[in-house]
């Protein structure tokens, strides 16, 4: 193993070559895990202006501190690093940034009151996705005089009310892990970050987007696949994986939302009455359908079969 600068968060990271990807390990943006970053991306990466890394940057290392902290292995290349910064799911304002840090402690606490301990603040920034430690402690001092927690040294405390603001930030309950399942296609890839993975946050899920773009990412894909809740597979585009994903959560009774652009069902009919998808022509609508079957299911409880959530 060799020691080597994160990227994201300057802090020197232990790093090992794992096929076409560096893992790192020990730095700010996963002190508890690790994410992975494609060996030919950190060049490019690196070249870009300083103007635009301290955009980016910061956004980068809050989100795979954040996705790595509820449990979700973090693999990115160069495009999907340009892509977080203009992702829906970044939060950008004072009000949303703050929100993340309520979530940070209810996820780590039992109850309002329970201590959640932030060893250190100065590596600990990206929580909030802030560019530097004073606009966390801003944060954090806001936070108390609103009278949604309290802090004492590295100990932090939700109160009734910051707790109350977590669960309603959560969807009213922790989300629970949802897999999505797509071709890769970068179009496609972005019209589903954009206008479906937000409204599958609001019914209460954590979208994990599965990438079948190597066999290395879709081997960890399958194996998150297993803890998931609900899995939604997309056959817009012609992909064996998104087959073998689909058909392995129904073998293990998950429940599966089946989806298909219209003007490709018209063109391909499936061959097969056992899957029955969701038909959609923009993305924007196909997340309203999404949002209103699972909301429609959820009031129902829903049975893990693929047939409860294609008919």
């Amino acid at each position: 193993m060799d020691k080597k600068r994160c990227l994201f968060c300057d802090e020197v990271a232990t790093a090992e070559k794992k096929g076409a990807y560096e893992r790192y390990q020990g730095c700010n943006c996963a002190p508890q895990s690790y994410y992975q970053l494609h060996a030919d991306s950190g060049e490019a990466l690196s070249r870009l202006s300083y103007q635009e890394k301290r955009r980016l940057f910061p956004q980068v290392s809050g989100y795979i501190r954040e996705l790595t902290d509820c449990g979700e292995a973090v693999s990115l290349n160069g495009d999907e690093v340009m892509a977080i910064g203009s992702s829906p799911r970044i939060p950008a304002t004072i009000e949303e940034k703050g929100g993340r840090l309520l979530q940070y402690l209810y996820r780590h606490a039992s109850a309002p009151g329970d201590p959640v301990i932030i060893g250190k603040l100065a590596g600990s920034y990206n929580l909030t996705y802030s560019n530097n430690l004073q606009e966390m402690v801003y944060l954090i001092e806001k936070l108390k005089e609103e009278g949604s927690l309290i802090r004492e040294g590295h100990s932090f405390r939700l109160t009734e009310q910051g707790w109350r603001e977590a669960v309603e930030l959560s969807g009213g309950r922790k989300l629970k892990p949802c897999s999505v399942v797509l071709p890769y296609d970068e179009a496609l890839h972005g019209e589903w970050v954009q206008h479906v993975l937000p409204k599958l946050e609001q019914c209460g899920y954590l979208p994990d987007l599965f990438n079948c773009r190597t066999p290395d990412k879709t081997d960890r894909s399958i194996a998150r696949l297993a803890d998931s809740k609900l899995v939604i597979a997309d056959l817009s585009i012609t992909s064996a994986e998104v087959y073998y994903a689909g058909g392995y959560a129904v073998g293990l009774d998950i429940p599966v939302l089946w989806t298909i652009r219209r003007s490709v069902l018209e063109d391909r009919p499936l061959q097969t009455r056992a899957i029955r998808p969701l038909i959609w022509d923009s993305s924007e609508e196909l997340g309203i359908l999404v949002q209103q079957r699972l909301s429609a299911a959820g009031e129902q409880a829903v049975p893990a079969t693929m047939q409860s959530l294609s008919d």
